[in-house]
């Protein structure tokens, strides 16, 4: 008989080998389109782009007369990069650097009061001091960002010839920026308060001090965290503590803004670990996923939050990040794994599909397509890369997707695999990979890989098989619902 393997899209990592029985357990670099499997866009070179350091935030936007910018950061310098990927250093004079990666703070503040020996040296328990993030967001077509571990507003003015200088009149020791939809720039945890929020007047990001003819003002959030960022939603700006969420919704004079708290025990792991998409809000908790689309928050439920939150390494999770593919409906985040010290994993979500999926990649910062054509991210050594292009390349990465156990045999049967149908869009562009056992935990047997024909002659038998597709073809391939010619034999 001819069985057809129809998989559900999307992977699911969860519990138990057995409980991925019928679904995709593994992956990498591919998505679903249609039910079908197909692997992501390729990525090139951009340009000439080259950091000095790992870039930790980022962000893009168009001058008023068209000219595109994307603006990166690393924990030392502030870059601008052109449309043809030319790199102008623009950093601060004055600019205090920060930490390449996270790291014990055993300074003052690192630990609790009274531990310890008075005059002997702090041991290595502080808490880990995050890894330097820039938050970035553009005042019209002026860029503003603010390094965590400088403290100060800064506002570049498109002049290559000139560095971004401090935002006049704007506080100090802020740990975020954030320009609001409403035309407000929001200094988050201001003045070395973590849980302060400061704006400058409306329409005038030098006017900070409030009065009765200006709307600049200030509140201190109702938290048990701290402010660690903020995402800008059609007709709110949600403020992300590490506890918490509260909504920020304009008003009007006398109160300007009213505030609201919105969800409790959701907080964001680190400052660029939340992206909007399709008007909602999405993040990464220290054990969960977060969205807000009004209301109030929703936990996500995640096909794959048990492997990525036993797969990260806690230490670094400042370095999370994440960057939407509007065209493509998904966001990932990308993280490092438990024993790497720099980000080199992802998992995404379509977030109209519901699709989650996962794999490895080298990149610490990036911005959606939209003022650049493409979505453009950037790897540990400060290279650029334009993604979702025709041209598929993949910079030698491993395309694939790997299925949990397929139960065939029933009770102490077996069966007998002796040829598979594929179904794919060309012929070849993937081969197949076969995986048997007899029991849940023996050992596998592998077989193939196969070059696709129509059909394909394979020879294998067991009580379960796991299938694995890798993409050989440098294509836009697909595969759908390949068919298995089986037949039932008795016990072994």
């Amino acid at each position: 008989m001819l069985l057809p393997l129809e998989i559900s899209p999307g992977v699911y990592r969860n519990g138990t080998d057995m409980q991925a029985t019928g679904r995709w357990r593994d992956s990498n670099l591919i998505r679903w389109i249609d039910g079908a499997l197909q692997p992501v866009g390729g990525w090139r070179d951009f340009g000439g782009t080259a950091f000095n350091a790992a870039p930790r935030g980022a962000h893009s936007w168009v001058t008023q007369t068209g000219t595109p910018w994307i603006a990166a950061g690393t924990f030392s310098k502030l870059y601008v990069t052109a449309s043809d990927g030319t790199v102008t250093d623009v950093t601060p004079v004055g600019f205090t650097s920060g930490t390449e990666d996270a790291a014990v703070n055993t300074g003052y503040g690192g630990g609790f009061y009274g531990r310890g020996t008075y005059g002997t040296k702090r041991p290595e328990t502080g808490a880990f001091a995050s890894a330097t993030v820039w938050t970035m967001d553009n005042w019209g077509e002026y860029l503003v960002a603010c390094s965590p571990d400088d403290g100060k507003i800064y506002e570049w003015q498109l002049d290559t010839g000139t560095v971004a200088a401090a935002l006049s009149g704007a506080p100090t020791s802020c740990t975020a920026v954030c320009v609001t939809d409403d035309r407000f720039v929001f200094a988050l945890g201001a003045s070395g308060n973590d849980r302060l929020i400061k704006w400058s007047d409306r329409e005038d990001n030098t006017a900070w001090t409030p009065s009765a003819t200006n709307e600049a003002g200030s509140i201190e959030l109702a938290t048990t965290g701290r402010i660690v960022n903020a995402i800008k939603l059609p007709s709110q700006t949600l403020i992300l503590t590490s506890t918490d969420a509260h909504a920020a919704t304009y008003q009007g004079p006398p109160f300007v803004y009213g505030f609201e708290r919105v969800g409790t025990h959701c907080g964001i792991v680190a400052p660029q670990a939340g992206k909007a998409i399709q008007g909602n809000a999405f993040w990464m908790g220290r054990h969960s996923f977060y969205s807000y689309s009004g209301g109030s928050v929703d936990p996500l439920t995640c096909d794959v939050e048990d492997y990525v939150f036993s797969n990260i390494n806690r230490d670094q999770i400042s370095k999370v990040f994440a960057v939407t593919m509007g065209e493509q409906n998904e966001i990932w985040w990308f993280y490092p794994s438990k024993l790497s010290v720099e980000v080199d994993s992802y998992v995404k979500l379509n977030v109209v599909q519901g699709v989650w999926d996962i794999g490895t990649l080298d990149r610490t910062a990036g911005v959606d397509a939209g003022a650049s054509r493409y979505p453009t991210m950037f790897d540990s050594a400060g290279a650029g890369y334009q993604h979702e292009i025709a041209a598929y390349s993949w910079g030698g990465g491993s395309i694939f997707a790997e299925t949990g156990p397929i139960s065939m045999g029933v009770g102490e049967n077996t069966f007998s695999v002796t040829e598979m149908i594929p179904d794919e869009k060309t012929q070849g562009d993937v081969t197949a990979t076969f995986k048997t056992r007899f029991h849940p935990n023996d050992t596998e047997r592998d077989y193939g890989p196969y070059t696709m024909s129509n059909p394909t002659s394979v020879r294998f038998t067991g009580r379960q098989i796991r299938l694995r597709v890798d993409g050989v073809a440098m294509s836009d391939w697909r595969v759908g619902v390949p068919r298995l010619r089986v037949q039932e034999r008795g016990r072994r």
